[in-house]
């Protein structure tokens, strides 16, 4: 048996893809451990939705646990897992592969699983201002690059930044953007972190930084492409496997796209 997971309030039409004999479950009533306990050893499941779907699914089981294919069929309106790994929404990809040595990061005492980035500064600014947009408007669709700029003009003012990886020290004024990045892309489509391969044990960190604003706004654009790095001056690049980064204020954060607020510090490890 084949079994459909998805999001009533995501549900885009989904219905026309569940071939005949499989079944269709709403995700939002189910208790994953009970489901995943009971299913038989040639059942398979297939997650529909994007980045926070996926990243729903591994917190709420063991991925290192799974004994049945699990797949995902791109529907979200994040897909930075499928860009980073060259695949595009509205077909199956067998997840399994990608779910074994998960990062973790800690926020606020209490430990998460992520699939592609915990990202601390700007971006999760830009997180918490699409919730409240959404708040207000459910059918309002998000431009995360027009919030990104208002940030950056006047909205999210940078911190100093003291960041620890694999026992290394450093310390950044200005700093706009400190991530822990397990695949390349973040905040759907900004290619962050280029060098980043999710099949290595290690993650990378990419402290932005620039006293001034306008700079700031000038270069962001540089992201999409990963072309940032090339600016030595405002983005340094690290990599490790134990990562703590702790801002001068409090800030929100995201991970895979889910918002948590009032942030000082995070540890994230692989």
């Amino acid at each position: 048996m084949k079994y459909y997971l998805y999001n009533p309030l995501a549900n885009n039409g989904i219905k026309s893809h569940i071939p005949e004999g499989s079944q269709l479950i709403d995700a939002s009533k189910t208790d994953y451990q009970e489901f995943f306990a009971g299913l038989k050893e040639n059942d398979e499941v297939v997650l529909i939705g994007g980045d926070g779907t996926i990243n729903f699914f591994i917190n709420h089981i063991d991925p290192s646990a799974l004994k049945n294919n699990v797949y995902l069929y791109g529907n979200g309106s994040g897909n930075d897992f499928l860009n980073d790994i060259g695949e595009t929404p509205g077909k199956e990809i067998l997840l399994n592969p990608y779910l074994t040595d998960l990062p973790t990061a800690t926020v606020n005492g209490k430990k998460y699983k992520y699939i592609n980035n915990m990202s601390f500064g700007i971006d999760g600014y830009c997180c918490e201002e699409a919730d409240r947009i959404k708040a207000k408007k459910p059918k309002k669709k998000i431009n995360y690059t027009a919030i990104a700029i208002k940030g950056l003009l006047y909205a999210f003012k940078p911190r100093h930044a003291w960041i620890e990886v694999d026992g290394e020290k450093y310390e950044f004024d200005n700093c706009w953007l400190a991530p822990a990045m397990n695949g390349r892309y973040c905040g759907g489509g900004m290619m962050l972190a280029p060098g980043q391969d999710r099949n290595s044990d290690l993650l990378t960190v990419i402290v932005y930084m620039s006293k001034s604003k306008l700079k700031s706004l000038m270069k962001f654009p540089l992201i999409f492409e990963g072309k940032h790095v090339e600016l030595t001056d405002m983005v340094k690049v690290i990599t490790g496997k134990k990562i703590h980064v702790r801002f001068s204020e409090p800030c929100a954060v995201q991970i895979d796209g889910e918002t948590i607020l009032n942030v000082s510090e995070y540890w994230a490890e692989k």
